[in-house]
């Protein structure tokens, strides 16, 4: 089975008085309409870190600072294992652009569970929820 290695931003802001997250929704492919944390393949000679802020230009034209990785996830699809490195990042600024998303919203902590993650992003809800 080949691997896949991706990155995925676990964008967080402060907004009255309590942390939120990012959460996007595919807008193509296989698992189109599932939700996620935002981020895409690392390319050759690219570190976890460059990726993530290459992706997260492309897929939102916003700017980020990525900061402690949060965990590695390996997940196994039916037709690939993915290894994604998850990172705390937050936006340079509130501007953003869903040039490849259906959807975005800010979830609490509370509405962390009320979107319907993909299989591998919904294995590090709990650890961002702790780490709120």
């Amino acid at each position: 089975m080949k691997t896949i290695r991706v990155v995925a931003a676990v964008i967080q802001r402060k907004h009255n008085g309590s942390k939120q997250i990012f959460a996007t929704q595919r807008g193509y492919g296989e698992f189109e309409g599932g939700w996620e944390f935002p981020g895409g393949k690392i390319e050759a000679g690219e570190t976890p870190q460059k990726a993530l802020i290459r992706e997260i230009k492309e897929e939102l034209d916003a700017d980020i600072v990525v900061g402690d990785l949060i965990d590695t996830i390996e997940y196994d699809y039916p037709d690939f294992h993915l290894s994604m490195d998850c990172f705390w990042c937050e936006l340079q600024s509130e501007h953003v652009v869903l040039n490849e998303h259906e959807d975005a919203k800010w979830l609490s902590k509370a509405q962390l569970d009320s979107v319907d993650w993909l299989p591998a992003d919904v294995t590090l809800v709990d650890k961002i929820a702790k780490g709120m």
